[in-house]
């Protein structure tokens, strides 16, 4: 589990106000808004955006211990993909239910998440889930080709395209040699019908 900060920055837009809740077991607050994302949430390679909308569908149920919260967010992910390295945009959805226990709980520090100044931030919950849900090598689509590895040019909008197979260097100089033999060959050859052609009446004689 997450370890909430000790203190809350009330600026941020996923830090939410429960004190309508006044810690009345049962008291329930929804909300559905649309929030700015902060920085950094994801993988270098594919992430949401900072400032994209996300989209928050919470209950906020009061409970003996705390505040549990259900619901869900979704929101739009940018990226590239790991073969052609074409961008690539998708959108994730999370469930949330979590529990942020009051701050003079009991749990210990390691194990939950709090409430803090009648406020809890779902920051580091959403934050944690969609790295937790995003793909490990994102892709434009299942079947991408990727990138031709020896001119980089794109398979999936090339699909035709081929290079001749490499030559062997060995077998490269093989060929050279018996390129050359076959012409020692010709040229010894053809001396020999020279000389056969010469000497041919002194042999009738």
């Amino acid at each position: 589990m997450r370890r909430t900060a000790m203190k809350i920055d009330r600026r941020s837009e996923l830090v939410l106000d429960i004190h309508e809740l006044r810690r009345e077991a049962g008291a329930t607050k929804e909300i559905q808004e649309t929030v700015a994302a902060p920085a950094e949430i994801g993988s270098p390679i594919i992430g949401v955006p900072e400032g994209a909308p996300i989209a928050l569908d919470v209950t906020l149920q009061s409970v003996g211990e705390g505040v549990l919260v259900t619901g869900d967010a979704s929101m739009p992910l940018t990226g590239e993909c790991s073969r052609c390295l074409t961008a690539v945009s998708d959108t994730i959805e999370v469930d949330l239910q979590e529990l942020y226990v009051y701050e003079e709980s009991e749990a210990s520090e390691e194990e939950a998440d709090r409430v803090i100044d009648d406020c809890i931030d779902l920051e580091p919950l959403i934050r944690d889930l969609v790295v937790l849900d995003l793909p490990f090598i994102p892709l434009c689509r299942p079947d991408c080709a990727g990138l031709c590895p020896e001119c980089g040019v794109n398979l999936n909008e090339h699909p035709d395209h081929a290079h001749e197979a490499p030559i062997d260097a060995r077998w490269a100089q093989l060929a050279g040699w018996q390129g050359e033999s076959d012409v020692e060959h010709e040229s010894d050859a053809g001396q020999d019908s020279e000389t056969d052609q010469g000497q041919g009446p002194e042999a009738g004689r």
